[in-house]
């Protein structure tokens, strides 16, 4: 059973920058598409972007277009969010979880534990 441990949240001021990651213990995760969710306060859980396993293939929200970019270190057993320009409304817990296939269907097998991610003058 793959367990998923994301780091990298925090407090950021609005155009900043900050770098999620996402480590995994107990499974590889090369066969496997990663996505990120988040959940920002009263809000339903949403996707935020995935890529997929031998091809790479990404996938971006709208609202984050542009801004975040996901990758993966499979030697590391890692996935990375960089999100830039950073706006108020990216204020969310953010979850990395791992999809039950190589490419990104949006069915979820394993949860991380989430990371607080704060846009705030």
């Amino acid at each position: 059973q793959v367990q998923l441990v994301e780091s990298g949240g925090g407090l950021v001021q609005p155009g900043g920058s900050l770098r999620l990651s996402c480590a995994a213990t107990g499974s590889p995760l090369d066969y496997y598409a990663i996505a990120w969710f988040r959940q920002a306060p009263g809000k339903e859980r949403e996707s935020v972007s995935c890529i997929g396993s031998s091809d790479g293939d990404t996938v971006y929200a709208d609202s984050v277009k542009g801004r975040f970019t996901i990758s993966r270190n499979d030697a590391r057993n890692k996935v990375y969010l960089q999100m830039d320009s950073l706006k108020p409304e990216d204020t969310a817990v953010y979850y990395c979880a791992v999809d039950r296939y190589s490419y990104c269907s949006g069915t979820v097998r394993s949860w991380g534990q989430g990371t607080q991610v704060t846009v705030s003058s």
